[in-house]
């Protein structure tokens, strides 16, 4: 016991000694470093109680300290002996507060360096772990937004995961929007051509935008339009061989004939507002009611101008989009529904029946509901569903129309992304041309969303510029060639601008370069199966390709199926049930299929 009380006393003395022999690292005493100085004065890390002599000594330090700071600059600290000495605060950064760092380095930054470096502001205090998390900001990795997309990457990626982008890209740089779009540069356009093609177009469209900086660029931006501009006058399309035709702002009787007045009036209520929001992705600014104005001015114009005969067809680069607005109304970065406004343009300038072909990777359900009741128009629609997981929601193959009118909404629900050329024209040569023909439309609108393209970051599918020309080719032949080609979505730049260039050389008289493939995958197979079920009965020249279709679904089901019975053979059993006291067992049930040894276990496979 002696020896043990001796040994306790031996290591007491020694911790005693290390503690009075204990000074500050840097020997200088700050007032809002307490800790450091309580270490340097008898203070053990451990949490001893300290003696009466180190609590007077501590005392007397700190009213001497806090003399001294009361005396002293700004730039002077107080050392050991009492004494003020000028010192720059940067050769002591361990004695400032987190407050005191954060001011120092926000002083030396300016606001972008402080938006692009506030993850290296290390605003911690050692001293106090009070607000200690185990993610620290220094930790975060710095991103980047593809100019192109605006999809976020690392920034240790040089190109863009989703589109493959650049990033030091200048595609917002080169060649993006001539002057000579706006209205004072029409005068070289030949303004009497034969047959001509217009294009609707107005440079106050690009006011609309997000004004609310959000951690990545909105993808429904003014960019969409400066690169189709850019890409048609590089192709020397426009200006060149299309008309512009001048910009009208709708009226409000017009609107009413598809919107109801509370939703035109909410619309126009922004102009009055420097930002705000109809939905959580849905934004306007001051200038977006009359953007909006413009778009669906400019759509029921070249409506009627192919109505009349003015012009052939016609392509509206407009925005914001509209296939999501519906009656009352705004979402989906749609206002006013342009290609509903167009329709009804068309029908008061002669047209009796408008087909109403939507290709954007979205349903539009804003037009199906402004549609569904109305049998002059016939509304058809090929979209990513994902049975009802994918945005809108809407647009399943049950929803063919109501009060009268069903079978005027045909609806091809695509149950999975990555759909591409193959699929979509296998669709429209068994679905959408045998139901457009037997309609017989006076006038053809596309919804053109090319969120459906590859390299999409929204829409995640395949379709190349080529697909959608083979599609805009096969609708040229409805409605003796008149045809409204409506832009929708679409959010990479250089899959939008070369989609939307291809589309506009159809309408100006050039065929697919050549024949895609129409092979379709087994998803497509099965979706077309079920629309053709669901519509035989609305259109009844389905019937003799469904028969065809539905023995080719059989043989795909018995193939699937099969190779479903031959991976459930392929378990594993326990190789010692061969010899064991399962042997019987093993014998009975799996003598005959063949087994081959692996590892431990044994696989059973035909």
């Amino acid at each position: 016991m002696g020896h043990l009380k001796d040994t306790e006393f031996a290591t007491e003395n020694r911790r005693r000694k290390r503690i009075n022999g204990a000074q500050c690292q840097s020997s200088v005493g700050c007032s809002s470093e307490r800790q450091g100085c309580l270490e340097s004065e008898g203070m053990c890390s451990r949490g001893m109680r300290p003696n009466g002599n180190t609590m007077t000594s501590l005392n007397e330090r700190i009213r001497r300290d806090n003399r001294s700071e009361s005396k002293s600059s700004t730039n002077s600290v107080v050392v050991n002996d009492g004494h003020a000495a000028d010192c720059d605060d940067e050769q002591h950064p361990f004695h400032e507060s987190s407050s005191q760092r954060c001011m120092r380095q926000q002083n030396a930054q300016t606001l972008q360096d402080l938006y692009n470096q506030e993850e290296y502001i290390d605003d911690d205090d050692e001293d106090d772990d009070s607000d200690w998390e185990p993610l620290q900001k220094h930790a975060d990795r710095k991103k980047w937004f593809c100019t192109n997309c605006t999809m976020a990457n690392y920034d240790d990626v040089v190109h863009c995961n989703v589109c493959g982008e650049y990033k030091e890209s200048e595609i917002l740089r080169i060649g993006f929007f001539a002057s000579q779009l706006a209205p004072g540069g029409y005068s070289h356009v030949q303004s009497e051509l034969i047959n001509r093609h217009e294009v609707g177009f107005d440079e106050r469209m690009l006011l609309h935008s997000e004004v609310d900086m959000k951690s990545r660029p909105h993808p429904e931006r003014p960019d969409r339009l400066r690169a189709i501009a850019a890409s048609l006058a590089t192709s020397g399309i426009f200006p060149g061989k299309c008309f512009p035709i001048l910009a009208r702002e709708i009226t409000k009787e017009e609107l009413q004939m598809v919107h109801s007045l509370e939703h035109i009036e909410a619309v126009e209520f922004t102009s009055s507002m420097l930002s705000s929001y109809f939905t959580q992705d849905t934004y306007a600014n001051e200038h977006s009611a009359c953007a909006a104005r413009l778009a669906a001015g400019l759509c029921a114009d070249l409506a009627s101008a192919i109505m009349s005969g003015q012009t052939k067809n016609g392509f509206a680069l407009v925005r914001p989009p509209g296939h999501h607005a519906g009656i009352k109304q705004a979402m989906g970065f749609c206002l006013h529904n342009n290609a509903a406004v167009a329709a009804l343009a068309a029908q008061a300038a002669g047209a009796k029946k408008v087909l109403i072909v939507d290709w954007d990777v979205h349903h539009g359900n804003g037009t199906q509901e402004i549609f569904e009741g109305n049998r002059t128009v016939l509304y058809i629609s090929l979209h990513r569903h994902e049975e009802g997981l994918f945005y809108p929601g809407t647009g399943a193959v049950n929803e063919v129309g109501i009060m009268g009118a069903e079978g005027y909404c045909v609806n091809i629900p695509w149950k999975c992304g990555g759909v591409g050329d193959n699929d979509y024209i296998f669709a429209f040569r068994h679905v959408v041309l045998p139901i457009a023909l037997e309609f017989a439309p006076d006038l053809t609108i596309i919804s053109a969303g090319f969120d459906a393209a590859r390299g999409d970051p929204l829409g995640c599918c395949d379709v190349t510029p080529a697909g959608f020309a083979q599609m805009t080719h096969m609708l040229t032949g409805l409605s003796h060639g008149k045809l409204l080609v409506i832009l929708e979505g679409g959010y990479n730049l250089r899959s939008i601008s070369s989609s939307a260039t291809a589309v506009v050389k159809v309408l100006l008289g050039e065929g697919p370069r050549y024949e895609l493939d129409d092979k379709p995958s087994k998803h497509c197979l099965r979706t077309i199966l079920e629309v053709m079920k669901v519509q035989i009965k609305y259109w009844p020249i389905l019937e003799s390709s469904y028969s065809v279709l539905l023995l080719q679904g059989k043989a795909l089901s018995f193939q699937i199926r099969k190779s479903k019975i031959k991976k459930m053979k392929r378990i594993y059993i326990p190789i010692w049930w061969k010899w064991g006291r399962k042997k019987s067992i093993y014998h009975l049930f799996y003598g005959g299929l063949g087994l081959k040894a692996k590892g431990s276990a044994k696989r059973i496979g035909t």
